[in-house]
């Protein structure tokens, strides 16, 4: 099996050497391996769990249910409280998806609003909304 140093971890998930230091400790990401000279030595599996992390993070997914999250996958009996969670984020990036199509809708109408109107017109409504 391939390990990964802390430097090789870090360059793979995109997450600085810090982050991945920190979120071993807060439990976001269970504890890692260690080599006989007590260096962190991240397997396959420690970078799927960085990548879904990165992704949950990059989403907008709380520190504190990120912690949570990981606390939860270090016991198997927990599948049905991960799935509560991750449809709980799913539904707050959908509200989130929705909200951002109403905004894209109005940028649209007043983007259409500017560019009916004559140049000079358009020169004159600077200032407005």
């Amino acid at each position: 099996m391939r390990t990964y140093s802390t430097a090789e971890a870090a360059e793979r998930s995109g997450f600085s050497i810090d982050t991945l230091r920190y979120y071993e400790r807060e439990g976001i990401l269970p504890p890692v391996a260690r080599t006989p000279a007590g260096h962190r030595a991240y397997d396959d599996g420690d970078l799927a769990t960085l990548d879904f992390l990165h992704c949950l993070r990059d989403s907008g997914m709380p520190i504190e249910r990120l912690r949570r999250y990981g606390e939860l996958c270090r016991d198997p009996a927990t599948f049905p409280e991960r799935i509560a969670l991750l449809r709980e984020h799913q539904a707050s990036l959908a509200e989130q998806a929705l909200q951002l199509e109403r905004w894209r809708t109005r940028l649209e109408e007043k983007l259409q609003w500017y560019e009916e109107q004559p140049q000079s017109h358009v020169s004159r409504d600077a200032g407005s909304t």
